[in-house]
Formats: C-alpha cells, sequence, structure tokens
C-alpha cells in the first residue's frame, strides 16, 4: 500500500540494513531480499550533531535523507526522532497515519489491521487506538449516508 499512497519511497541504507537483520522477522526479511521497484535505497550523509546521537542509525540517517530530498514526508515511529524530525521541519507520519491513510483510500480494514499490530512488539496507547477506530466507523458511516 505505500506506493499507492505515496508513491515513491526512499529508505537510507541504515534502514535496509535494519529490515535484514537476524533479529527482523523473517517475513521482512524476505520481503526486503526482493527489493520491490517502487523501493530506493540511498546512503545519507548523517552530519556529526549532538540532537542526532540519541537516535539509533536508522532514525539518524532518514531523517537526514528525508532533509537531503526534501522529502514530502518521513515515516518514523521512535518518539526521540519523531520530535528531532519534527524540529527539523519534517511532516512525520507514523505506522498508525500509515494504516489510516490507507483505511481511508480502502486499501486496508483499519480494524483487523490494528488488531494484527497490537499482536507485535509495536506499542501504543489503547486510546489512541479507540480514537483511530472512532474517526474510522465516523468516515464509514458518513461515506454511506446518501
Amino acid at each position: 500500500m505505500l506506493p499507492e499512497l505515496y508513491g515513491r519511497v526512499v529508505i537510507p541504507e541504515g534502514v535496509f540494513e535494519e529490515l535484514q537483520r537476524q533479529s527482523t522477522p523473517e517475513v521482512v526479511r524476505e520481503w526486503i531480499a526482493a527489493i520491490p521497484s517502487w523501493l530506493e535505497v540511498r546512503q545519507a550523509h548523517v552530519p556529526v550533531a549532538p540532537e542526532l546521537e540519541v537516535l539509533g542509525i536508522g532514525e539518524r540517517q532518514a531523517i537526514c535523507l528525508a532533509q537531503e530530498l526534501g522529502a514530502a514526508a518521513i515515516i518514523i515511529d521512535e518518539e526521540r526522532g519523531r520530535k528531532e524530525a519534527r524540529r527539523r521541519g519534517l511532516s512525520v507520519i507514523g505506522l498508525l497515519g500509515v494504516l489510516r491513510d490507507a483505511a481511508e483510500r480502502d486499501l486496508v480494514r483499519l480494524e483487523p489491521a490494528l488488531a494484527r499490530l497490537q499482536k507485535t512488539n509495536f506499542r501504543v496507547s489503547d486510546k489512541l487506538i479507540e480514537s483511530l477506530l472512532l474517526r474510522e466507523a465516523e468516515r464509514r458511516s458518513s461515506k454511506s449516508q446518501p
């Protein structure tokens, strides 16, 4: 759904390497082994900056690459990374935002997608999940009304 939502997706080498680690779920490792045509891996130039040192290499590179490319948005979930990206003027989307956008375009059913996500190590507040589901129910309700 990423190419349908956002067109071209660019990731830094650090994220690409993270997706290949043995600790990464096998399904993800298999997926990244056959890089889809809409996904581009690029080298990021990361300056020495104290505010970046607290972030993981993937987040550091993603923020710098997004700035280099003048990206419309950056997909990042780690809170410190999100704050730094916003501080640098980047538009931030997280995994939940991707799922919300996909649901709004009828690319995914939000409730089962969120239920599957909650069975992983992804952590999010129940209040946020409830808010997303309520918004989705309202959207579907208004869409079905004449």
